[in-house]
């Protein structure tokens, strides 16, 4: 059944739910429980708690238990008894709270749950809180409850949380935390505030009783209600002339009440004035019912005039509620309660600030005496004084981190500093009333209750300060710590922590009498630790002063302690370098003396300040006032050292009398004035043409600028000085703010013609290009001649309106226009210049590559290619006369290949001219360039390349016989042909590489009826001034004709196949010289063929005869054997012939007589 309960939702519509759990609860364990817990906490005797237990006590805890939520009160009722009998007391038990005199306590049991569980103990699930009674107002008794319970009880929770800032901020309990103490602050106002008493005016019977006729009737109440009788009755009018009189005296109670704004606090001043408007207010509503009305009236039928004419002044009211009306001004919507609630430092420094701009803005309208102002500020002081207590010493201040210490005393300081100020002005505005009121002077002072506070928090900052620097130093990271922290058996760090323990242990703000001699016991005590730890760090710094070798190392060391100079102790252990110290500043014054003495314009803060742009006489300014900068750090750093009043000494007072002296002569006055009496001297307007011509020395004329430079000095001057709060005459401002207006086109203007005349020498120094960039050049010449006609006033006069409208809507002065114009021609001059000029290059490089490359048609090619892709962007980026150009660029390629084809002619005709020595064969080498032999590393490559493509090979031709035929193979012509070729091969190197060409991106349809350019260099072959071309052609003729000559004598040999012998012996006839002469011929013959070698060289071409060589031996051996032989036979018979001659002479020269030959016929033989 208990978990069907628990089961069920809450606000079901089923009025039997609630019941069973009802029946489950037992009303007997409430009643054991209140039995146990009333006595001790309530002091109920247990024979006085059975009035508790009624009849309906069961129901009553029954619905208790069973009712979502809600609460059951315990009230003792104390009953009416003789006063001198001891009183009693009865109990009950109720759902609703009543408050009565006699109730002396309620105890209220409020449910943790919505419903009580029985098998749960009761503690456990049930709130109690005590509600005293008995009092008059339960003020005092709320109060205790939220501002010693709820409100702390939630603060704990908020600071064990330990949530971010912002992380409460969002979750609202910022706001919640103020709503606790604004709870808290206005119960305490409820308990404050003084009771002004209630004024009931007596109205007499009849008078009511004629009223309520009249209300009934609907009728307006008349004294015709009244009986007549009545009306002249004189006890009756007696009756009500003695009420009026006691409303007279119970409305003079009212008006006629004040109170000492001395005593109590600020807000029971403003709470009484606003309490007592709100009584006078009630009184008139009174005095304007109807029963007043008919009671004057009553007593004006009567005659009674005496208690009616005087009623109104008798009762002071109207003077009372006018007076309070405007004492209420000031009073009304008094921020008190800001200041009162606030939470934090920065609340109640907005606080004040809200207070105070009320009372000075009120004080203005509203007629609040001065000399209860003042009380009231005083009373808001001891406000401020107790709220900014509350809230320091709930930081605990002593054990907080330093950082966080420093910062709340900061800003406690700077409330403070905020109190001071609001109190000058409301001392100004308060003096300024009492004049304007004609009240009688009293002094306008303000003791604020807080001051102790202030002189302590003072005291404290600089105290904890002292202290922080003393701990950093003793660290044992910094300082002295990490040197020797164990000196003389102390150790430092653990002394001064130790010291500091003493004061935590106290209540630091305490500024009563008690709290003050707590607090200088706790300082005497924390002073007698510390001074033991000075005692070391003195011995120490002594020791390093001592050890020092100049004042640089002295002021580092001062430097490292400085913190603790604060310390008397320590400062009068350094007196004793004084003298030193002022001795080493005066060497460092007189360098500043040596600096300021070599001047401006020869220091180096002269150069760095051209390079920073600053002008000159601003620059002298700046380095003048740097140099009083660091006279001054020097002044300072000795007062830090040696403290304040250390001119008062012999020596520091001539120390400080040669630093006055040294800063007069720093004045930068008269730098300034000279410079304002050379401006206002001089013409320097911005007026004149925009361009002017210069004559050079040298000869010759340029163009430039017609701006003085000194205009923009000048303004550079005048911002600078501004900048340095110099005052600047009106006149000099206007000129400079026209020389600043025209700056950036003068000085667009000025660059843009020193860029025109570099780049123009730019062209002129790379001779070549200026055809390519002169319509370039001519567009820049153009807006010269347009900018010769523009005048400077024209920039100055002219409306800004840069500023306001956008230069996209194409608007701009025309001038400026003009500006931007030539700056963008002059720039694509420069840029199509340096472009250009870095093709040139590179077209250059290549041209002069193609007289010293290999001799291939790669090198050429790709040389050319690098040439013809530069005069293709030439062409695409649109250069001027790029036709002409490139024609005169081809004029000098031709040139260049002219010569290295006259070269490779030469080279050819001088291998082909050469012959070899010896017998060897000669090799098969490639024509060598030139240049290979010139580059010896890469010859052998090159050599390899050009060996496998272009080479002049000795040609071998075979001398062979068939069908005893003898012939030359190949023939003589196909020499010739293979010759021509490779010369052609090696002229065709250079003749067909393709032309340069300048339109290769004109559209070809432009091209239509026009002559066809030449494409390749063969034309080249026409340009030669000499024999050149034709000395190739002639050795070769001549090479053919040796071997035609040498073939010959080969081809005579055919005869000896063709020959019949017969016909040869018939043509030798039988003479034998003839025979002999053709044998001496054979014997010359065989020199041809009958050698050990068997070929012929001719440089380039070899002749082989091996073949032919035995087989022509032979032949030749047979036929001068059969020559021979016939020539044997032929002589033999000669020889016999001969023989058989003489031998008949000599028989007949024997026969006759020698008589018979003298004389006679015989005489012939």
């Amino acid at each position: 059944m208990d978990g069907v309960s628990n089961g069920l939702p809450n606000g079901s519509g089923n009025h039997e739910t609630p019941a069973e759990p009802v029946a489950l609860f037992d009303s007997a364990i409430f009643r054991s429980y209140l039995l146990a817990l009333l006595p001790p906490v309530i002091g109920a005797l247990p024979d006085e708690l059975d009035s508790l237990f009624d009849e309906e006590f069961d129901e009553k805890v029954t619905r208790f238990a069973a009712d979502n939520g809600g609460s059951i009160y315990v009230v003792k009722v104390r009953e009416e008894s003789e006063d001198d009998s001891p009183p009693t007391y009865v109990y009950h038990l109720t759902p609703h709270l009543a408050y009565h005199p006699t109730h002396v306590t309620t105890l209220a049991l409020i449910k943790r749950g919505p419903t009580l569980d029985p098998l749960t103990p009761l503690a456990s699930q049930l709130h109690i809180l005590n509600l005293f009674g008995g009092e008059e107002t339960p003020y005092e008794g709320l109060h205790a409850v939220v501002s010693c319970g709820v409100k702390p009880w939630f603060d704990a929770f908020v600071g064990a949380r330990a949530g971010g800032r912002d992380g409460d901020t969002r979750m609202g309990i910022p706001m919640t935390k103020k709503k606790f103490a604004e709870l808290e602050l206005s119960l305490l106002h409820l308990q404050q505030n003084v009771e002004i008493p209630e004024t009931h005016l007596v109205i007499h019977p009849v008078i009511q009783r004629a009223v309520e006729q009249a209300v009934a009737a609907n009728t307006p109440p008349n004294i015709s209600n009244i009986p007549a009788n009545l009306l002249n009755d004189s006890s009756f009018l007696n009756s009500l002339h003695g009420h009026v009189n006691s409303w007279i005296k119970a409305i003079q109670s009212v008006t006629k009440l004040s109170r000492d704004v001395v005593s109590g606090t600020a807000s029971q001043e403003i709470n009484f004035w606003l309490s007592l408007e709100r009584a006078l207010d009630g009184i008139e509503a009174q005095l304007r019912s109807d029963e007043v009305n008919m009671v004057i009236n009553c007593l004006r039928n009567a005659k009674r005039f005496r208690a009616t004419v005087s009623f109104i002044a008798d009762t002071g009211l109207k003077d009372a509620t006018d007076l309070v009306h405007k004492y209420n001004q000031l009073m009304k919507d008094f921020p008190l309660n800001e200041l009162l609630s606030a939470t934090d430092l920065d609340k109640i420094q907005e606080s004040l600030t809200l207070i105070f701009g009320h009372i000075n803005r009120k004080l203005k309208l509203s007629p609040y005496p001065i000399r209860r102002a003042l009380p009231l500020v005083e009373a808001i002081s001891r406000d401020f004084n107790d709220q900014l207590l509350r809230i320091l010493t709930s930081h605990r201040l002593p054990y907080t981190p330093y950082e966080t210490f420093d910062r709340l005393l900061a800003q406690t300081m700077n409330i403070f500093r905020t109190w001071d100020d609001l109190i000058k002005e409301f001392t100004i505005i308060a003096r300024e009333a009492i004049k304007k009121r004609s009240e009688r002077f009293i002094p306008i002072k303000v003791v604020p209750a807080h001051a102790k506070l202030q002189e302590r928090t003072r005291y404290l900052r600089d105290w904890r300060k002292q202290h922080e620097q003393l701990a950093v130093m003793t660290g044992p990271t910094k300082g002295l710590g990490g040197v020797g922290m164990d000196v003389g058996g102390m150790d430092m760090e653990e002394e001064v922590k130790e010291a500091y323990e003493v004061v935590k242990r106290i209540d630091v703000l305490d500024v009563s009498v008690d709290g003050t001699e707590i607090w200088v016991a706790a300082e005497n005590a924390y002073n007698e630790r510390v001074s033991r730890v000075e005692n070391q760090i003195i011995a120490r710094l002594r020791d390093r002063l001592g050890t020092a070798r100049n004042a640089n190392e002295m002021f580092r060391v001062f430097s490292k302690f400085n913190a603790l100079f604060v310390r008397p102790k320590i400062r009068g252990a350094i007196q004793e370098y004084q003298t030193q110290l002022i001795d080493s500043v005066k060497e460092d014054i007189k360098h500043l003396h040596d600096k300021f003495k070599t001047q401006y314009r020869f220091s180096e803060a002269y150069h760095m300040s051209l390079m920073r742009d600053l002008p000159p006489i601003a620059g002298a300014i700046i380095w003048a006032r740097q140099i009083e900068r660091q006279l001054l750090t020097y002044m300072k750093r000795v007062e830090d050292v040696l403290g304040k009043g250390w001119e008062l000494y012999a020596e520091g007072q001539k120390l400080q009398s040669e630093s006055t002296a040294f800063r007069k002569k720093l004045d930068t006055r008269p730098v300034y004035d000279a410079w304002l009496h050379d401006i206002n001297r001089r013409n320097m307007g911005v007026d004149g043409r925009l361009f002017e011509i210069v004559r050079l020395r040298g000869g010759g004329f340029q163009l430039a600028v017609n701006f003085d430079p000194q205009i923009i000095t000048l303004f550079k001057e005048v911002r600078n000085l501004l900048w340095l709060n110099f005052q600047v005459p009106h006149a000099i401002t206007n000129m400079a703010k026209d020389a600043k207006r025209v700056y950036p086109h003068a000085v667009s203007l000025m660059e843009t013609v020193r860029t025109y005349g570099q780049t123009l020498d730019l062209v002129e120094n790379n001779k070549g290009i200026e055809w390519l960039v002169a319509e370039y050049r001519n567009e820049s010449q153009r807006m010269i001649t347009k900018g010769m006609n523009i005048r400077w006033d024209y920039f100055v006069n002219q409306y800004d309106t840069t500023r306001y409208v956008s230069s996209a809507d194409g608007r701009d002065n025309r001038h400026i226009q003009f500006v931007r114009e030539f700056a963008s021609i002059v720039s694509v001059l420069q840029d199509k210049s340096n472009s250009v000029i870095d093709l040139y290059k590179d077209i250059l490089r290549s041209v002069e590559d193609l007289a010293t490359c290999s001799y291939t048609t790669e090198a050429f090619s790709e040389l050319l290619a690098k040439v013809q892709a530069a005069i293709d962007r030439l062409n695409l980026e649109g250069y001027a006369n790029l036709e002409h150009w490139v024609a005169e660029l081809d004029k000098k390629i031709e040139g260049i290949l002219l010569q290295r084809l006259t070269h490779i002619i030469q080279v050819w005709c001088t291998e082909f001219d050469r012959v070899d020595d010896g017998d060897t064969r000669r090799d098969t080498l490639p024509l060598r360039d030139i240049t290979n032999k010139r580059r010896g590393d890469k010859r052998i490559k090159e050599e390899k390349f050009l060996e496998g493509n272009m080479t002049l090979k000795p040609i071998v031709h075979e001398i062979r016989i068939q069908n005893q035929v003898i012939f030359l193979d190949p023939p003589i012509e196909y020499a010739r042909s293979t010759w021509i070729k490779q010369l052609h091969d090696w002229l065709g190197v250079v003749c067909r590489l393709r032309r340069i060409q300048s339109s290769r991106y004109e559209i070809g349809l432009q091209m239509q009826g026009a002559t066809v350019s030449e494409t390749n260099y063969t034309s080249l072959l026409t340009r030669f001034t000499d024999n050149t071309l034709e000395r190739p052609f002639a050795l070769i003729e001549v090479k053919v004709q040796q071997l035609k000559d040498y073939v010959a004598k080969w081809l005579q040999f055919q005869s000896l196949w063709d020959l019949e012998a017969e016909y040869v012996f018939n043509r030798l006839g039988d003479s034998l010289a003839n025979w002999q002469q053709l044998l001496t011929e054979i014997k010359k013959a065989r020199s041809t063929f009958d050698t050990s070698d068997t070929q012929k060289s001719f440089g380039v071409c070899v002749i082989d005869y091996e073949q032919v060589q035995a087989r022509v031996n032979a032949k030749y051996d047979a036929w001068q054997r059969d020559i021979l032989s016939r020539f044997g036979v032929k002589l033999g018979n000669a020889m016999k012939e001969m023989h058989a001659s003489i031998l008949k002479a000599r028989n007949d020269l024997e026969h006759h007589s020698i008589e018979g030959l003298v004389g006679g016929p015989a005489r012939r033989f």
